[in-house]
C-alpha cells in the first residue's frame, strides 16, 4: 500500500519556538536540594569521594543544627551561631567553615545567591606548628616491628613511602601493583590514584625495592587463599583494600595503635609527610621542588608544611648576598 502524497504534509512556515525560562525564585530553592545539584557536579568533574563526603556531612550538619531549610534564611547570623553553638575546637570550626563557605560559592556559582556575604565570615586559630616525623622516630618505629608478621611488613612499606616518598595515605590505598617500576626502581603515579589528579614519577631506594618485592609476593598468595580479585598494592590479611569507606584506612589505624604501644608520638601520615618535606628542602634548598615532589599545586600549601626558622632563613639568605 502506498502512502498517499500530500495529506500530511502541511504548508507553513516552520516558526521559531522559544521555551519561556522558568524563573526559579530563590527562596524557593532548598538547602538539600542546592546540595544535590553541587554533589552532582562536583561528580561530574572528578571530584574524590572525601570532597563529596566532606559536602555533604557539613551542610548537613548546618541543616540538623540550625535547622534552616532555605537557601534564603542563610545569613551571616546563622552561620555565627552555627559556629558558636559548636562543642569542639576552633580548628575544627574552621575546616567546618571553610567546607561550608566552599558550598555557598558553589550555589553563588549557580545564580542561587546574588553576592558572597560569607566571604568576611572568619575563626581566629593561632597556628599550630605541626612537627613532622624524624629519621629517629622512623627508625625506632622500624627496629621494633615484625617482618616476618605481614601486618608489620606491609606497615612498614607504607611508613617507608610516606616518609621517604612523601606519599598520602590515599594515594598509598589507591596504589596498584603496576606503580611499581623494579627494573627502573620507580614509582609510576597516575592522576588516577593521586589527589590533585596529575601523574608524578618518584624514586626508589634499595631497602624500598626490596620490602616491596616481598610484599607482592605475600600479596598474592593471600589473594589467592582468600580468592580476592584486585590489584591493589596494599592489602589487609583477608586480601581486600585497606580502605573500606572514605574515612576508615587499616594501615592509619594501626600507625594509631604503634603510637599508643610504642609511645611514638610522630608516626602518622600528616608527620610523615611533614619529615619528608623538611628532609628534602634541607638537602635542596628548592622550595619548588618540593612542591612537586609533595604533589601540590600551589606554594603557598607546601609553605605550611616547612615551619623554618628565621635564623634558618637568614643562613639561606648570605648565599643570595
Amino acid at each position: 500500500m502506498t502512502k498517499k502524497k500530500g495529506i500530511f504534509d502541511i504548508q507553513i512556515e516552520q516558526p521559531v519556538i522559544q521555551m519561556k525560562k522558568q524563573q526559579v525564585k530563590r527562596n524557593d530553592i532548598k538547602i538539600e536540594q542546592a546540595l544535590s545539584v553541587i554533589l552532582k557536579q562536583l561528580e561530574v568533574s572528578g571530584c574524590r569521594e572525601r570532597t563529596l563526603y566532606d559536602y555533604r556531612i557539613i551542610v548537613q550538619y548546618f541543616i540538623r543544627d540550625t535547622k534552616v531549610e532555605y537557601l534564603i534564611d542563610i545569613t551571616s547570623e546563622v552561620i555565627y551561631t552555627w559556629l558558636e553553638q559548636m562543642e569542639v575546637k576552633n580548628t575544627t570550626k574552621l575546616t567546618r567553615l571553610k567546607c561550608f563557605k566552599a558550598f555557598l560559592g558553589r550555589c553563588f556559582d549557580n545564580g542561587w545567591f546574588a553576592n558572597k556575604f560569607w566571604r568576611s565570615i572568619n575563626i581566629k586559630v593561632d597556628t599550630e606548628i605541626k612537627v613532622g616525623a624524624t629519621d629517629e622516630d622512623v627508625n625506632l618505629l622500624l627496629s621494633v616491628l615484625d617482618y616476618t608478621k605481614f601486618i608489620d611488613l606491609r606497615n612498614s612499606v607504607a611508613i617507608l613511602l610516606m616518609y621517604r616518598c612523601g606519599l598520602r595515605i590515599g594515594t598509598i590505598a589507591r596504589m596498584k601493583e603496576r606503580h611499581v617500576d623494579f627494573i627502573n626502581k620507580r614509582l609510576h603515579l597516575d592522576g588516577e590514584v593521586m589527589k590533585n589528579h596529575k601523574g608524578l614519577i618518584l624514586p626508589l631506594d634499595e631497602q624500598m625495592t626490596y620490602l616491596l618485592q616481598i610484599m607482592i609476593k605475600q600479596n598474592v598468595l593471600i589473594r589467592d587463599e582468600y580468592k580476592e580479585v584486585n590489584e591493589n598494592l596494599f592489602i589487609t590479611i583477608k586480601g581486600k583494600p585497606t580502605t573500606n569507606s572514605i574515612t576508615s584506612n587499616s594501615i592509619q589505624k594501626q600507625l594509631r595503635k604503634y603510637t599508643l604501644k610504642y609511645g611514638i608520638n610522630n608516626i602518622n601520615p600528616h608527620a610523615l609527610r611533614r619529615g619528608f618535606a623538611k628532609n628534602l628542602y634541607d638537602k635542596s634548598n628548592d622550595l619548588l621542588l618540593v612542591s612537586k615532589a609533595l604533589g601540590h599545586n600551589d606554594l603557598s600549601v607546601t609553605t605550611k608544611y616547612l615551619h623554618t626558622e628565621l635564623t634558618d632563613i637568614a643562613d639561606k639568605l648570605k648565599d643570595f648576598l
